[in-house]
């Protein structure tokens, strides 16, 4: 099966899956740690194992990425699964989550479905194939003025541990605030990066290694015709301790005021 073939029974996963955490009982916001991980672990578990029947199948041979920890091996196949991108967002009741699935191949991606339930959207990409939204192929923002600019960003779920990419995220909000139109954090990384290559944000950025989260998405940031480099302007690959996308009008801009 070729990767652009795996996009649909990719989808009908995700979907699967989504249908699931959808119909699940949200439970009261937690108030200690434990509370939060056996919430989280009662919704996460069932949807990767949805995920992961559906899945195994397809590629008999490949690796699951969460078994790996966050070392990707650098040949092969490995499928890296997030049922619940967004989980903080979920168990606090709120609608910015979604279904990550990705197949990554000599860590590169090359199949990625991202699914919204609650939007109804499914973003999928296959690389040489395009990105679409829904079955639409999409484009990104034609804007090339930053003070027109929506602008987002985020964190690695693992921030905690990496203090530099702490303080130079601080540093990048006190760069951009006074020159864009405007800067959010609007949810799942893997969404917002695709939301930018499908033009409803404007670009993108974020400082950390994050690979899980920024492997799908930029598979459909790239394949919509975005640059996507670390900030020092190489070309992101997993690994990274940056990552920004954007169209080529605002990227130069972007990468002159963070640098």
């Amino acid at each position: 099966m070729s990767d652009i073939d795996l996009l649909a029974p990719m989808t009908e996963a995700a979907h699967e899956a989504g249908d699931f955490l959808r119909a699940a009982p949200v439970p009261a916001p937690a108030t200690t740690w434990a509370e939060f991980t056996h919430n989280f672990e009662a919704l996460d578990k069932p949807a990767a194992d949805r995920l992961r029947a559906r899945l195994s199948g397809l590629r008999p041979g490949a690796a699951w990425g969460e078994e790996l920890g966050d070392t990707l091996p650098a040949h092969g196949e490995v499928w890296v699964v997030d049922a619940v991108d967004g989980a903080v967002q979920l168990l606090q009741d709120l609608p910015y989550w979604s279904v990550s699935v990705t197949l990554v191949r000599d860590l590169r991606p090359v199949a990625t479905v991202l699914h919204s339930p609650v939007r109804g959207e499914t973003y999928t990409a296959a690389r040489g194939h395009g990105a679409r939204l829904n079955g639409r192929l999409i484009e990104p923002s034609r804007k090339t003025e930053l003070e027109l600019a929506l602008l987002a960003t985020s964190q690695p779920p693992t921030v905690a541990d990496q203090p530099d990419a702490v303080h130079a995220a601080g540093r990048s909000l006190s760069a951009l605030l006074p020159h864009a139109g405007a800067v959010r954090n609007l949810g799942p990384t893997s969404w917002q990066v695709a939301d930018a290559a499908g033009g409803r944000i404007d670009a993108f950025w974020e400082y950390g290694l994050d690979d899980v989260n920024l492997l799908g998405g930029s598979l459909v940031a790239t394949e919509a015709g975005l640059r996507v480099t670390d900030i020092e302007g190489n070309p992101w690959q997993a690994g990274a301790a940056s990552f920004i996308t954007a169209p080529a009008a605002l990227h130069d801009q972007l990468l002159k005021l963070l640098s």
